[in-house]
């Protein structure tokens, strides 16, 4: 199961402060956790962001991906560079796979016409039968 480090909401009403934590990513925001690494605060001025490099570091390597709001917070402290984070799009990622863009142009192409005519054709649209009581719409 793939792993995150997010922020989780603590705080009162208008009053946000987050933990950084370790959680499985199908867990909902304010959860069950598996490790603190973390504490922000955006409401102070400045704002207050605490961060255990040694645990982070480790969760890191152990495979977690931070969410991009908690990759910012980890490259204000210099935690992670900005090439660690994985590409934010399929074509980039296609990219540096080593994938000719042909190969990508070749996928996202549409089909020919004799493929299109064995595909099933859509279902019309439904629509509601007027009455003869109704008035008619403006």
């Amino acid at each position: 199961m793939p792993v995150k480090i997010r922020l989780h909401r603590v705080g009162a009403k208008h009053q946000p402060s987050y933990r950084i934590v370790v959680t499985p990513a199908l867990t909902p925001r304010d959860g069950s956790y598996l490790d603190q690494v973390g504490f922000y605060n955006p409401v102070t001025e400045p704002t207050t962001l605490r961060i255990d490099n040694e645990k982070t570091i480790a969760w890191l390597r152990k495979g977690a991906q931070p969410t991009d709001r908690v990759a910012r917070l980890l490259k204000a402290v210099d935690i992670i560079p900005s090439e660690v984070r994985k590409p934010a799009k399929a074509a980039t990622a296609v990219a540096s796979a080593g994938v000719e863009t042909t190969a990508v142009e070749e996928a996202t192409a549409p089909l020919p016409t004799d493929v299109a005519e064995e595909l099933p054709a859509e279902k019309p649209k439904r629509t509601r039968k007027k009455t003869a009581d109704e008035p008619p719409v403006e």
